[in-house]
């Protein structure tokens, strides 16, 4: 059986970027059930050194986005890294989700040989598509959900496994 690089990918992200709304529901609501500043999740890291909670949401965003323009040559606006609000950061997830509705199987056609390259770190990786999707879109996408949840976890927003799962297909 084979699957289509359409079905690998836009019902997966789609299904990511719901879990990433309600992360943003569940943290906005916890700052203020705790009586603090919604900026102080916003701004949250697990380290120093990694990006903060804002950051994870945009990167969410941006794999998505660089999905549709790789795959299915869909032109997407870019979104400027300004969001300071969990009002801010829902819109670009909205926003994300709109484009990703917008595509249609047949954009993504024959994209599992199509050529990609990806600048990573001052170099040049060439891939198929069936590569970036596998081998890294998903895992990047879903770093990124996966470190939004550490941070919300860390910082006592109240949820599990179950919201990382998000809806199980019917």
């Amino acid at each position: 059986m084979s699957i289509s690089m359409y079905d690998a990918t836009v019902p997966v992200l789609l299904r990511g970027l719901t879990v990433v709304a309600r992360y943003l529901d569940k943290a906005e609501a916890h700052a203020a059930e705790q009586g603090f500043d919604p900026a102080v999740l916003i701004g949250a890291r697990l380290f120093p050194d990694m990006a903060p909670l804002s950051a994870q949401v945009q990167r969410t965003s941006d794999s998505a986005k660089g999905a549709l323009v790789r795959l299915a040559g869909i032109e997407v606006p870019a979104f400027p890294d300004t969001e300071t609000t969990f009002a801010e950061l829902k819109t670009r997830v909205a926003k994300t989700v709109a484009l990703l509705e917008a595509a249609t199987p047949r954009q993504f056609e024959g994209s599992e040989a199509k050529r990609i390259e990806l600048k990573l770190r001052g170099t040049t990786v060439t891939l198929t598509g069936q590569q970036f999707v596998l081998g890294f879109l998903l895992p990047n996408f879903f770093f990124h959900v996966t470190t939004l949840h550490d941070i919300l976890r860390h910082n006592g927003v109240r949820i599990g496994k179950a919201d990382y799962l998000g809806e199980l297909p019917a």
